[in-house]
This record gives C-alpha cells, sequence and structure tokens, in this order.
C-alpha cells in the first residue's frame, strides 16, 4: 500500500511540473524585456563598465590618503668591504640588514585630486544614464519584435479561416458544376484562388516563424520550436499622450531621457578633464618622513644597539614649480578645450535628433491612427460586400469573376487592418516612450 502511494505521489509530482513548465513555455511581453535585459551583451558590458568607474572612484579617494611604504634587505658582503661598525677596510664576509620606512603626503597639487574626484562621481553617473539608455533601447526592441509575432499571428490566423473558407466554396463551385449551373472555366477561377490562399498560408507561417526566430535570437533562445509568447489579445489603447503638443513632448523628453543626460554629463566630464589639465600648470607641495636602520651579522654589540646607533629619520617638504615640460601641458590643455567643445556639438546634435524624433513619432502616431480608422470602415464595408456577393454567387446572380474581386477585397482589408492596427500599437507606444509613459508592456 505505501508502495503504490510513493507511486501515485511521484506520478503527481510529474504532472504538476509538467504543467509548470508548459506555463513558463508562454512568454509574456514583459517576460521577454526582463530576459533581454539580463542576457543582452552589450548591457553585461555596460555594467562591468560601471563597476570599473566605481574603482576609478576608489582610486580618486586614495590620492588624499598618505602613501605609506616600508622596506627591507638582507646583504652578503665577501671580499674587502668596509665594516659597517668601524668604518674600516676588512677582507671577509659581512652580513648585515637594513630597513626602511617612508610616508608621503600631497600637501597641494593645484586642486587635481579634488577635480578628479568630481571627475570619477561625474563618470559613475554617466555610466548610470548609459545603461538605462540601453535597457530602454533594448524594451523597445523587444516590443517591436513581440508585436511582429503578435501581427504574424493573427494574420496566420486569419489565412487558416481564409483557406477553410475558399475550401468551402471550392466544394460548393464544383457541386454546381456537376449540375451544370456554371461552366468550367469558373471552376477553374476558384480551384486556382484555393491554391493561391494556400501560398498564402505557406508565407504566413513562414513570416511567423522568422518573427518568432528573430526574438528567440534576441532573448538568446537555443531552442526556437519551444519558444512561444503568450496567447493574449490586444486591443488599441487608449493615451492622451497623441493630443499633446510636439513642443511639450520635446521638452518633457529634453528633461528626462536618458541619452539627454548621458551627452550633459559627457560634457561635464570633458569641462572637469579641461579643469584637471590646468592643474598641472601650478606648484605642487608634497611632505615626506622617512626613518631607516641597520644591523650587521657579525657586531660585537647586540642587535638592538644596533639598530638604534645606525636609525635615522628626514622629514621636510618638496615643491614642485613647472616651468618647461616640453610642451606637453599646453598641449594637454588644448586637446581638453577642444574635447569640451566636441562633446557640446554632440549634445546639440543630440538634441536636434530627439526633436526630429519626437515631430516624427507624433506624426506618426496620428497617420497609424487615421489609417487604422480607416481600415476599420473599409474591413466593414468590404466584409458586407462580400457577404452580399456570396448570397448571389451561391443563388446564381453573381459571376465567379466578381465574386472573386469581392473576396479579394475583403481578404486584403483584413490583413490591412491587422497591420494598422498594430503599427498603432507600436507607434504609440514609441511616442509614450518619449513622454515618459513606462507602459510599454502594453
Amino acid at each position: 500500500m505505501k508502495n503504490i502511494l510513493k507511486l501515485i505521489s511521484a506520478i503527481s509530482l510529474v504532472f504538476f511540473c509538467s504543467i509548470n513548465l508548459n506555463a513558463q513555455e508562454k512568454w509574456t511581453l514583459k517576460d521577454c524585456v526582463e530576459r533581454a535585459i539580463e542576457k543582452n551583451i552589450s548591457i553585461k558590458n555596460s555594467r562591468l563598465d560601471l563597476l570599473n568607474v566605481l574603482e576609478d572612484k576608489k582610486t580618486a579617494i586614495g590620492n588624499f590618503l598618505p602613501s605609506l611604504n616600508y622596506s627591507g634587505n638582507h646583504t652578503w658582503n665577501t671580499g674587502l668591504s668596509q665594516n659597517i661598525t668601524n668604518g674600516l677596510l676588512e677582507n671577509k664576509t659581512n652580513q648585515f640588514s637594513s630597513v626602511n620606512m617612508s610616508v608621503g603626503l600631497d600637501v597641494f597639487s593645484g586642486l587635481a585630486n579634488i577635480r578628479r574626484l568630481h571627475r570619477a562621481n561625474l563618470n559613475i553617473l554617466a555610466k548610470k544614464y548609459q545603461l538605462e539608455d540601453m535597457k530602454e533601447n533594448i524594451s523597445l526592441l523587444v516590443a517591436n519584435s513581440y508585436l511582429q509575432i503578435l501581427f504574424n499571428k493573427e494574420q496566420l490566423n486569419i489565412q487558416k479561416l481564409q483557406l477553410k473558407v475558399s475550401e468551402e466554396e471550392f466544394i460548393i463551385a464544383k457541386e454546381k458544376y456537376n449540375n451544370g449551373v456554371i461552366p468550367k472555366g469558373d471552376l477553374y477561377e476558384i480551384e486556382a484562388k484555393l491554391a493561391k490562399t494556400e501560398q498564402n498560408l505557406v508565407v504566413s507561417e513562414n513570416s511567423y516563424m522568422m518573427s518568432k526566430i528573430s526574438l528567440s535570437q534576441l532573448l538568446r533562445f537555443k531552442n526556437v520550436e519551444k519558444f512561444e509568447i503568450a496567447d493574449e489579445e490586444y486591443i488599441i489603447p487608449e493615451s492622451e499622450v497623441i493630443l499633446k503638443d510636439v513642443n511639450e513632448i520635446y521638452k518633457f523628453a529634453l528633461r528626462n531621457r536618458n541619452d539627454i543626460k548621458l551627452a550633459k554629463t559627457n560634457l561635464e566630464i570633458a569641462k572637469k578633464d579641461e579643469t584637471i589639465s590646468k592643474s598641472v600648470l601650478l606648484p605642487s607641495i608634497a611632505s615626506f618622513y622617512s626613518f631607516s636602520s641597520r644591523i650587521m651579522a657579525d657586531a660585537p654589540t647586540s642587535f638592538q644597539e644596533q639598530y638604534d646607533l645606525n636609525s635615522g629619520k628626514s622629514f621636510g617638504l618638496q615643491i614642485n614649480i613647472p616651468i618647461l615640460n616640453g610642451y606637453s601641458s599646453r598641449a594637454g590643455i588644448k586637446k581638453s578645450k577642444i574635447n569640451v567643445l566636441r562633446n557640446r556639438n554632440i549634445l546639440e546634435q543630440i538634441k536636434l535628433d530627439l526633436e526630429n524624433t519626437v515631430n516624427q513619432s507624433l506624426n506618426d502616431a496620428r497617420g497609424a491612427l487615421k489609417a487604422y480608422e480607416a481600415a476599420k470602415k473599409t474591413n466593414l464595408a468590404s466584409k458586407t460586400s462580400y457577404n452580399y456577393a456570396k448570397e448571389r454567387f451561391e443563388n446564381g446572380a453573381m459571376n465567379t469573376i466578381n465574386f472573386l474581386q469581392a473576396q479579394q477585397r475583403f481578404e486584403g482589408s483584413q490583413s490591412e487592418l491587422i497591420r494598422a492596427k498594430y503599427d498603432y500599437i507600436f507607434k504609440i507606444k514609441v511616442l509614450e516612450f518619449y513622454f515618459g509613459i513606462p507602459n510599454i508592456y502594453l
């Protein structure tokens, strides 16, 4: 009895695990975005860049701390050498040890250390903006690929329905031909339409598979066959951002977009590099302290006495005044000024690109909405026309050519409606993206 219970428990465990595995195979857009951010190599490298500049900040803080060094050595002298205890020259093997400790501290270095710390903080901020900007770009790319799968999936479903309708129409036409209602040429037309529908189905299946491959590669899935997105129906989003003025959207994006923040921070870093390069023209002051002592192995006195007797200390200040350094300092300052101008131009270009992108995105979204509304009207009219044509064709009041034309218009309007729907969804999401609405998950 116990064995039977164990077997039932094991089967139940496998069953529930299989249910969980099957449930996990359906990927929502949020799941895809999170995986893309986790697996993307460029984002991984950006995270490493952030860790790298955090270490640079530690180095910048360390410049304010004193340097402390300790050294020691043990020496064997063979032959004629000076006895360190009495100063006489002796032909023998001597052993002696020495120790040295030194401490140094920058008192003033032209404010370079303070400026390097400020630069390190700016660099950390820049890498954070860079990382967030990459995440946003990857999210948009994944959303576009995800919507492309949804579009191709709906298109595939329509082609399957159209194939079913075409097969039914061919059966009806064949029966009419056998009864002498329609000529053989009409039967051939409907058969050709059936073959074309089968071809369209193959094309749709291929497009659907290619879109899955594209997204799965972006998410770094190895087994494309098992990759499936969630079975969700996405409706047209209601968004007020499309009613906003373009200048309002642009000003908001100018304040909040990470690529703008990154460009501004890079400009500040370039300015800080310029001030650091000017620091080398200022005098620098450093303080130092040094202690040393030595002992001899074969000396008649004890090690402690030798250590105390031979110990010495030195301390003081060192002043360095730059006068001529092969024009390297002046050249460095000139280059840093040029780099400031370059980064200022980069910032202005990014602002111009952002303004153009916002204008284009708003126009695209408004145009896509109009196209979708028009596609809905066209689809409704084509459907009505097709149903009327189908009824007349089945009653023998319409010839085959006119019926097939009505059918093609209806099928074309269905495909156009789907295309317009997902085109508008993506473009409105892009517009919301620039206006700071984080609802990318539809």
